[in-house]
Parts: structure tokens; sequence; C-alpha cells
């Protein structure tokens, strides 16, 4: 993304959607990532015997990006919503393989 252009630079609403577009492309990209880390969690998880959800975990991931959120002037509770929800989907995905009842 380095060579996209700054928001303020964009002349037009075609050129502003096209930026956006590329960012949620690699927002997903990103997810895609992250899902892959996931996946590798719950093979650790089960080879461990631990949960799928570890509550402290859920709250050390929040306060993180909550704080990440706030630096960089985004809406902190916006964020949290979008990471609970994220978090959410992951425990589900991991407690399929991992706790099945």
């Amino acid at each position: 993304m380095k060579d996209l252009k700054p928001p303020q630079d964009c002349a037009d609403m075609v050129e502003l959607r096209q930026a956006i577009d590329v960012v949620d492309r690699e927002l997903v990209a990103l997810l895609t990532i992250r899902a892959g880390y996931i996946d590798r969690a719950i093979e650790i998880k089960r080879g461990n015997g631990l949960p799928a959800r570890i509550p402290t975990r859920v709250e050390d991931v929040v306060t993180k990006v909550k704080a990440e959120a706030t630096e960089t002037g985004l809406d902190a509770d916006l964020v949290e919503a979008l990471w609970r929800r994220l978090i959410d989907w992951s425990i589900a995905r991991e407690a399929m393989v991992i706790d099945p009842e």
C-alpha cells in the first residue's frame, strides 16, 4: 500500500473509491493471514489440551487493539466491537475442532 495516495490527494470519488477498494483488499488479505494463525492455534491448543476460549487472552487482545486505535486516532469503541466479533469468529472456528460438543 506504499503507492496508495493519501485521502486528501484523491481528486474525485472515483479515485477515492479505488483507493478504498485497495485498502479493503489489503484488509481481507491480512484477515486471511490472521485466520492461518488461528488454524495453527487450533493445532497447538489441541496438542496442549487448551480450550478454544481463554478469557484472559481475549481481554488482552482487546486491550491492545483499543490502545493502538487510540494511539492512531481511530475510534476505540469501533475497534473493540470489530475485534470482539473477529475473536468470537476465531474462537468458534477453534471450538469446532477443539471442543466439538
